[in-house]
């Protein structure tokens, strides 16, 4: 169950994990609900994730939304973890909600991120190189913005720079899209060398499949170290007390910038989707399989999840 009074099949489950690491998982926790944002990266983590659980016995069900509603509903117990939660730029909308002690952080999956405005490298090369460069060129980039989906963290940012006139760019706009839209007008931009600037982040193939540069001075916005940013995986309040085998896992699933662009790339270059991108990140790196599952067994208990998952996955 999600929500509502822990039962008695719950503190059963309790005393089991207490006594022994292997004991499996009780059968509340037979599904795991992931909220996603349908960004590539985290699509792509929160996908993998869900496969390697899939062979060890659970069921899972991935649900996407924005990145508010995904805080809510793991706040909430509608969803048990959410792998997509982007610090410090997301600080104020996820704070409310760890500090109801309805959420959790379980762990970085992903360090050494960045986030922020980015612009094509020939923009950059005539003279914009930080964001107090922008208004000076209004009329080249039609004062406009080019970010992502609406209520994400950075269009908030961009809102809220727009708002405070900071860089004086209180009279430009922004433009909202999905990713793919977003990366799409960029193109068609460079393509015919007009003015763009736009969210940008890393990992992501947009970092060799475009000659783009990232803009100084977004510090007090975007963070410091051009937008460098940690990622984690928050889940529901006590989902590692009620489900310590699943949560382990969950716990353990981290990754490399340079995995994250191998996989994105399959995605975005080679046109996999998630599940079969993700299944190739792993039979070209099966030493990931170690990392997430040391200590971990099927949902049942039976079995050692390292030689289960590599079974399945062949490797």
């Amino acid at each position: 169950m999600r929500n509502g009074i822990i039962g008695i099949a719950t503190a059963t489950a309790l005393g089991m994990a207490a006594t022994s690491a292997h004991a499996g998982d009780a059968a509340e926790c037979n599904e795991v609900g992931f909220a996603n944002v349908e960004w590539t990266g985290e699509s792509m983590t929160t996908h993998m994730a869900a496969m390697v659980l899939e062979t060890l016995g659970y069921e899972t069900d991935v649900t996407s939304a924005s990145v508010p509603i995904s805080f809510e509903a793991v706040s909430s117990g509608e969803r048990d973890a959410f792998m997509g939660l982007w610090l410090p730029t997301q600080e104020s909308m996820v704070r409310p909600h760890l500090d109801s002690g309805d959420m959790e952080k379980l762990v970085a999956n992903l360090e050494g991120a960045k986030y922020t405005l980015a612009v094509p490298a020939y923009v950059y090369e005539a003279g914009v190189q930080s964001f107090g460069d922008l208004a000076e060129h209004a009329d080249e980039f039609e004062s406009r913005i080019y970010g992502i989906e609406a209520g994400n963290d950075g269009n908030e940012i961009i809102l809220d720079m727009i708002d405070d006139n900071a860089f004086d760019l209180g009279d430009w706009r922004l433009m909202e899209s999905s990713e793919a839209g977003m990366l799409t007008q960029v193109e068609r931009a460079t393509r015919n060398e007009d003015w763009v600037v736009f969210l940008g982040w890393a990992p992501h193939p947009m970092n060799h499949n475009l000659d783009m540069e990232y803009l100084e001075g977004g510090d007090d916005y975007f963070g410091p170290n051009l937008g460098e940013a940690t990622v984690y995986t928050v889940i529901n309040a006590g989902y590692q007390d009620r489900c310590p085998n699943a949560a382990q896992l969950l716990e353990q699933f981290t990754l490399t910038v340079d995995e994250r662009n191998e996989g994105e790339s399959y995605i975005m270059d080679d046109n996999m989707d998630y599940r079969d991108a993700a299944t190739k990140l792993i039979e070209n790196n099966p030493e990931l399989l170690e990392r997430w599952l040391d200590g971990v067994t099927t949902k049942d208990g039976e079995d050692d999840a390292l030689e289960t998952a590599r079974d399945a996955f062949g490797v």
